[in-house]
Formats: structure tokens, sequence, C-alpha cells
């Protein structure tokens, strides 16, 4: 039995909200205010994801206001300044994610390009969700017995058979104690359980000596 794999589709938010080319800043800023967003993806045709506006790209208009010499990496960010239509004011092409990404590969993305919120699209393009850094947080919410009913099935009787190994789940930390004759399973049981959705951190208690894996 596989190790749980959750994948972006299992934590995003299904129902996004999203605008048109033509809608105006001051539209934007009302929708992101209204449904607690810090940015929209940008729609055209049937419902292809073409740009995102985020609230750094709003805040061009007020960080431009003043009369001071642009820097050459500036002149983007004051055009954007003078926008008042979305297709005026968003960042394009849009950074996006597929629904059967893994949790990580969506982090990975979001860390890199420095973003909070990914637009979720299928293979053509279209709008599916959206996902953001909250969403990713949800498999933390995991109870720790399903993480151990997970463990015990997963991990342990595919790496560990007949091995007498206690461990034990508390607030997503797993703590694994027992004999071990082979010490090459360690990292290997390590890694496995570290992989489990939901799993904060792994201790391995074997024959006394312990260790913490980070």
């Amino acid at each position: 039995m596989p190790a749980s794999r959750y994948t972006v589709s299992d934590v995003m938010t299904h129902t996004a909200i999203a605008i048109g080319r033509e809608a105006s800043y001051k539209q934007i800023v009302e929708l992101m205010q209204e449904w607690k967003v810090s940015a929209v993806p940008v729609l055209e045709g049937e419902g292809r994801v073409v740009g995102v506006v985020s609230e750094a790209d709003l805040l061009h208009k007020e960080e431009f206001r003043r009369e001071e010499p642009l820097l050459p990496d500036q002149l983007e960010e004051a055009s954007k300044a003078g926008g008042v239509l979305a297709e005026d004011l968003m960042s394009s092409p849009a950074v996006t994610v597929h629904a059967d990404a893994t949790l990580a590969e969506a982090a990975r993305i979001m860390a890199r390009k420095h973003v909070k919120r990914l637009p979720v699209v299928n293979g053509v393009g279209i709008l599916e969700g959206v996902v953001s850094r909250s969403d990713l947080l949800k498999v933390f919410l995991r109870p720790d017995e399903e993480l151990e009913e997970e463990i015990r099935q997963a991990v342990l009787t595919e790496l560990a058979p007949g091995v007498a190994l206690d461990f034990s789940v508390v607030e997503g930390v797993v703590t694994v104690q027992g004999p071990l004759r082979d010490r090459a399973l360690v990292p290997l049981l390590a890694r496995a359980i570290r992989a489990v959705e939901g799993v904060v951190d792994v201790r391995m208690d074997l024959d006394g000596a312990v260790s913490t894996t980070t």
C-alpha cells in the first residue's frame, strides 16, 4: 500500500473568483476586498487564464504617485501605475499549476515565483480553481490517528515487516522506537514516514540512540 500522495486537486478551492480583461481597477479592488483574496486570475474566451492581478500590481499606482526619476528596472511597474483595466495591470503570462501536481511542487512554484496563490489550470489553460499557501497547509490538520494508521500500513508493513517497532504520533510528530538490526533501514524509514502528508517531524529512537530528522 503506497503512502498518501496528496495533489493540488485535494486541497484547492474549486470555485475561483476571476475577472475579464476589461475589469476596472476599482472593480478589482472591490472584488478582492469582498472575497478576502490577494490576487485574481484574468480570463478570456472559454475561461483560459491569461494573467493574474495581485495586490502588488495594484499598489504600483500608489507607489509611483510621487514624481521622481525612474530607474530602468522600474519601467514595467511604472507602466502598470497608469493602468485602469485588468489587461493593463495584470502580470502575464500567469504563473499556474496543474491539479495533479503534488503539494511540494506547488509550494516550490510559490516560493520561486514569490506568489501567495496559484490559478489551477487544465492541459489547455482553462481555469479549474485556485490554490493558496493556506490550502497547502491543510494536510497538517490530519488527525494523529489517521497518520498513525497510514504509517503502520503504508510504511512499516512495507519496509520493516516482522520487526517489532513501536511508534507514536503526537501533534504530527512521529517517534519510532525499538530494536532494528539493519541500520541501513533507519534513513529509509525516516524518509518514508516524512513523505506521509501531514507529518511534521520524525524522531528515530532505535536501540537507545535518538536521532531527529530535519
